[in-house]
């Protein structure tokens, strides 16, 4: 219980938009030991590419038990916190929600991703409550990340939608939200306005084009993730393998593999 303690204090205290925490998110034990080995202070599972490795679609259609299991194994691979992504929360309602958060917790992880994924505000405030009540009933100090789709589902008026966002997420602070992650903009005027209007630190979602860690940063975002990205870059891969080998019968897109012993050699010892 204290080292749970002492990584959940650890994970919260990387919050700081000076020197945001960067997170390239993991699917499975070996992703995961990439990610802490190229000195990353925190690893973060992506609900997606969790769900596509054990063979389900992203959204809460993944069983709770296979989710809890592949945290229970990131977790005890790695030394540094994780961070759990657990879609809506795996439950049909609040309570269910609790359970999952209890579940999570003992398999390891010190922080969560909880997304409205379009329900109501109001639902979705219940479902962050459940949660960290379940926390505080653990005795830890979960961090939990209160994930708002507004834009990343263009929800409601385009005029309208920094203030719904913004109202949201104090909804979900109120309730016991730790941060708040507004994926779908990384446009920097919202960005900055977001970070100015929540109390909390904001977590934004990044990938190719959009601004740096750094930038970000400078925008007042205190966590910066590429989400399902990493995973969909791994199976872009294999998908151009395989038409290349197929269509060529040429090797290229394999050239940049990393060495069979690197991989192997992550799961000895």
């Amino acid at each position: 219980m204290n080292r749970a303690v002492d990584l959940a204090r650890r994970f919260t205290a990387l919050h700081d938009p000076a020197a945001p925490l960067a997170l390239a998110n993991a699917w499975d034990v070996v992703s995961a030991r990439l990610v802490e080995a190229a000195g990353a202070p925190a690893v973060a599972t992506t609900s997606a590419g969790v769900a596509w490795s054990l063979g389900a679609p992203d959204g809460d259609a993944l069983a709770r038990d296979r989710a809890v299991d592949l945290v229970a194994r990131v977790a005890s691979a790695v030394s540094v916190p994780v961070t759990a992504d657990i879609e809506g929360g795996f439950g049909a309602d609040p309570a269910a929600v609790g359970e999952t958060v209890a579940a999570v917790l003992a398999a390891g992880a010190v922080g969560v991703n909880i997304e409205d994924g379009g329900r109501a505000p109001a639902e979705h405030a219940e479902r962050i409550a459940a949660a960290r009540a379940a926390a505080d009933a653990a005795g830890i100090p979960l961090y939990v990340n209160a994930r708002i789709d507004t834009y990343l589902f263009g929800l409601g008026d385009p005029a309208g939608r920094l203030d719904e966002t913004l109202a949201r997420a104090s909804a979900c602070l109120r309730a016991g939200a730790s941060g708040i992650f507004v994926p779908g903009t990384a446009d920097p005027a919202v960005v900055a306005e977001l970070a100015r209007g929540i109390d909390a630190p904001l977590n934004v979602l990044a990938g190719p084009g959009g601004p740096s860690v750094a930038a970000f940063g400078a925008l007042g975002a205190a966590r910066v993730s590429l989400g399902s990205r990493v995973a969909e870059a791994a199976y872009g891969v294999v998908r151009r393998a395989a038409e290349e080998l197929l269509a060529h019968g040429t090797y290229t897109a394999v050239a940049d593999a990393l060495p069979y012993g690197t991989l192997n050699g992550l799961l000895k010892g």
